[in-house]
């Protein structure tokens, strides 16, 4: 049996470490596809949201949480100083102003924000969410009403039963009541496929994924080299590669410094078959290819024809 060439051999492993990454990928885009959630709005336009996980709805109450306890502590601490400075001996008065107080930020803080145009609370923007109606039609008011008021059951109201002093048994019995109940509601998001809270339910709302954009420029149509018109490229050269080379090479052309430039340049002579002519710009060669891939992927697109990568046979 004939040896195998070192040469070989490390094409080999190129090509399984290729595959071994194409799979990885390919079952993360299973996973997050199972997030998306096709819907079609009264206007008849197509969307696919997104769902929030419960660990980002968690991570965002959290957040906002936070930010509710600073805001109580700086209200209580104003009203405490102010009587103080009044001279005003009443202070069961002030206690009952600061429970007002506490109230009011703790319902309306969550109203307040999600009744926006952003429909987002500080701590659902901080991890690009936000909450939608689950028909695909506006976010009423009512809804944002009826899911906040419902966290006053959830949460807040069995929180509060939580940190009473125990006094005697049936003080102990309330506790236990409100811990089981806190759990019920807490854990309902995990137990539901699109991680609909009681209150999500009842308002018909859910939170989905609103990343920030920032559009980028384009590549190919912005100030291109004048030597990139110079290339033609055969269908079976376009064929080579998918729309996962595509981003990549994208990538490349973006962010990479001039030898990167100048060895992703050779891999795909390489791989298409075509020798360097003499005089010829890496740059430009790599911005020819990159428009003229796109292309032909956008008109197989056009005709129900998806090329995910250079691996991607169509069988």
């Amino acid at each position: 049996m004939a040896k195998r060439k070192p040469k070989d051999q490390a094409a080999a492993e190129t090509r399984r470490e290729a595959l071994r990454r194409r799979d990885i990928r390919l079952r993360e885009e299973v996973r997050q596809s199972k997030r998306i959630r096709p819907l079609i709005t009264p206007e008849g336009a197509a969307l696919n949201l997104k769902i929030a996980t419960a660990s980002e709805r968690a991570g965002a109450f959290l957040l906002d949480f936070a930010l509710l306890f600073m805001a109580v502590m700086m209200s209580v601490w104003l009203i405490s100083l102010a009587f103080s400075e009044f001279g005003f001996r009443g202070w069961q008065i002030a206690g009952s102003i600061s429970a007002v107080v506490v109230f009011v930020l703790r319902v309306f803080y969550f109203i307040f924000f999600e009744v926006g145009r952003k429909a987002a609370t500080p701590g659902k923007r901080a991890l690009g969410l936000r909450v939608a109606a689950r028909g695909g039609g506006r976010l009423t008011a009512n809804a944002v009403l009826a899911r906040n008021f419902m966290r006053e059951l959830e949460v807040f109201l069995p929180l509060t039963l939580l940190i009473m002093t125990a006094e005697d048994a049936v003080s102990n019995w309330i506790r236990l009541m409100a811990f089981c109940w806190t759990g019920v509601f807490v854990l309902f998001p995990l137990f539901n496929r699109d991680k609909l809270r009681v209150g999500d339910l009842i308002a018909g709302t859910i939170v989905i994924h609103a990343p920030k954009v920032k559009l980028q420029k384009d590549i190919t149509s912005v100030s291109p080299l004048p030597a990139a018109k110079g290339f033609a490229f055969t269908t079976a050269e376009l064929d080579a590669y998918g729309i996962h080379e595509l981003h990549v090479l994208e990538d490349v052309l973006r962010q990479s410094t001039k030898e990167i430039k100048a060895r992703v340049a050779e891999r795909i002579r390489a791989k298409i078959g075509r020798e360097k002519a003499p005089e010829e710009s890496d740059l430009a060669f790599l911005e020819a290819y990159y428009g003229a891939l796109r292309g032909r992927l956008e008109q197989r697109m056009l005709f129900g024809e998806r090329k995910a990568d250079k691996f991607d046979t169509g069988r």
